[in-house]
């Protein structure tokens, strides 16, 4: 079975200054972080902060649910970081 993302769930991280999110692999559960500068690439003249970084997570999460899952065929680690660098 290939990654999927069942749960919209998503989790903004000031500490980590990151967006957290789950795929699953058969039963696996896979976390992502996606960093809030690729965020705010998304939407560079958007507010920073939970609110602003959550929505530009729903608008685009499309596209970084497709490089999330570009990123875990390669890596298939349980844990993975996408950076601006990623995008």
């Amino acid at each position: 079975m290939s990654l999927q993302f069942l749960n919209a769930s998503r989790v903004y991280d000031p500490t980590r200054r990151c967006v957290t999110f789950w795929g699953h692999d058969s039963t696996f559960e896979i976390s992502f972080h996606v960093d809030v500068d690729v965020l705010h690439k998304f939407s560079p003249g958007a507010e920073q902060g939970e609110t602003a970084s959550l929505r530009a997570f729903d608008v685009n999460r499309t596209r970084i649910e497709r490089v999330a899952g570009g990123i875990y065929a390669r890596r298939r680690q349980n844990f993975n970081r996408l950076s601006v660098s990623d995008f």
